[in-house]
């Protein structure tokens, strides 16, 4: 007795999807960002925004926040950001790529939130300058 098509499909086990395990390495993750702005989410709530800029540079804010300029580099197979002012605290995180985008899961964080990107722009971030008081 034959199967029909679907049912046999559906009798193969589960196949892992290697793509979306697969953590980028520094030069997968240069080239994806490297000239755009990042625009990040958890959950259904925007988050932030980064511009990825030559020599590893970048430019951050949390939306709606002031923008801060930083860094990233390579250590261990994660990609770790160092912001001015707080160059002792590198923030380090694992990208996966998807077909929606990028997932960033922060290290030594197996229960945090994942940011999702949630769209992309060829525009830097607007930064405001400081706030200028009369």
């Amino acid at each position: 007795m034959r199967l029909p098509a679907f049912l046999a499909v559906m009798a193969l086990p589960a196949l892992p999807v290697l793509a979306a395990d697969k953590v980028m390495t520094a030069a997968e993750f240069d080239a994806y960002s490297l000239g755009k702005t990042l625009y990040y989410g958890v959950g259904n709530k925007p988050y932030g925004a980064e511009t990825y800029l030559a020599n590893h540079k970048v430019i951050w804010a949390f939306l709606g926040q002031d923008c801060k300029q930083g860094s990233w580099y390579e250590a261990n197979g994660l990609i770790c950001f160092v912001y001015d002012g707080e160059e002792n605290h590198p923030q380090c995180w694992s990208f996966y790529r998807s077909g929606q985008g990028l997932t960033a899961h922060f290290a030594g964080d197996p229960a945090g939130s994942d940011l999702i990107e949630v769209r992309q722009s060829p525009k830097p971030l607007a930064c405001p300058g400081p706030k200028v008081g009369v």
